[in-house]
C-alpha cells in the first residue's frame, strides 16, 4: 500500500528536489526499500554498507520513532505519514 514520505531538505537533492514522495511497502522498511529503488542515489545516503539503515538516520511514523515501535518491521497500513530526518550535530 502506498504511504507519504517526508524527505528532508539536505536529502532533496537525491529524490530531484521532492519535499515528499510515495513509497510502496507494509512495513518502514520495504517501504524505505521502495523509496530507494525509485531514487538509488538515496541508498547511499540511508543505507551503511551492511545493508542497516545508517545510525544518524532517524525515522518516524507519525510521532514515534521507530527505534520505539519496532524498527524497520513497524506496520504500515497506508494512512500513516513515515517521516525521514537525519541527525544534526552542534555545539557552543
Amino acid at each position: 500500500m502506498p504511504v507519504t514520505v517526508r524527505i528532508p531538505t539536505p536529502l532533496r537533492s537525491y529524490t530531484d528536489g521532492q519535499s515528499t514522495a510515495e513509497a510502496e511497502g507494509d512495513t518502514v522498511g520495504t517501504a524505505i526499500d521502495d523509496l530507494a529503488e525509485q531514487y538509488p542515489d538515496l541508498r547511499e545516503q540511508l543505507y551503511g554498507d551492511d545493508d542497516q539503515l545508517r545510525s544518524f538516520v532517524n525515522v518516524y511514523v507519525g510521532d514515534e520513532d521507530i527505534r520505539h515501535t519496532g524498527g524497520a518491521d513497524t506496520p504500515l497500513d497506508g494512512d500513516e505519514e513515515v517521516s525521514i530526518v537525519p541527525s544534526v550535530a552542534g555545539g557552543s
